[in-house]
């Protein structure tokens, strides 16, 4: 669909890079968080279009993530989907969480906070971190566009570099999450004894 990023080696690689850790994922440079909050006063002028379109193509290009969606699971022809009161506000939902990381990318404490709270969420909608990369991606293509003569190599790999980090911290949250749910489940003999570990 004209975007670079759309074709499989590079969300593959976009894939790779935000599976790491969170610790091993880039913070984005000085420079970069300049070049995305320029960006974003654009952006949010089409923040529902974006939305739209970016989950419109991740439903194109990687339709296994509709199964994640209980209410697209079974929608097959791509104009309902567009023209979706629910796609539209799921869009506007994740705009909004962009538009959150953008604004606090001067305050690490706090989008750590947001992302990590995300993740968690995320395993209670049973969506695994395998899926956040392809958002991201889908971002990048749905923005460039809008952006016009404003998008640059630099730019591209600046909004690349906030989602793996942000995407990795997801991960990180889920992970988290799914640990404590497994010992939630574990009846109470076979949880670890805390008050005995202290010795």
């Amino acid at each position: 669909m004209g975007c670079a990023i759309s074709g499989l080696a590079a969300k593959s690689e976009f894939a790779e890079k935000t599976s790491e850790d969170a610790a091993a994922a880039a913070y984005p440079s000085e420079d970069q968080i300049q070049m995305i909050k320029d960006s974003w006063k654009v952006i949010r002028d089409d923040i529902a279009k974006v939305g739209i379109i970016m989950f419109v193509r991740l439903f194109e290009t990687h339709p296994e993530c509709k199964d994640v969606f209980f209410l697209f699971r079974d929608v097959e022809d791509l104009e309902r989907l567009r023209t979706s009161r629910e796609l539209r506000a799921h869009g506007l939902r994740v705009m909004s969480f962009i538009e959150k990381s953008v604004a606090r990318l001067d305050q690490l404490d706090r989008l750590e906070a947001l992302a990590l709270e995300l993740g968690k969420s995320h395993y209670h909608y049973n969506a695994p971190p395998k899926y956040y990369s392809y958002v991201g991606a889908e971002f990048i293509c749905a923005v460039q566009p809008i952006l016009k003569e404003r998008w640059t190599a630099e730019l591209e790999e600046a909004w690349k570099t906030m989602f793996q980090f942000v995407t990795s911290l997801m991960n990180q949250g889920y992970q988290e999450e799914s640990a404590r749910q497994r010992q939630l489940a574990l009846s109470p003999k076979e949880r670890p004894d805390k008050r005995n570990t202290a010795l």
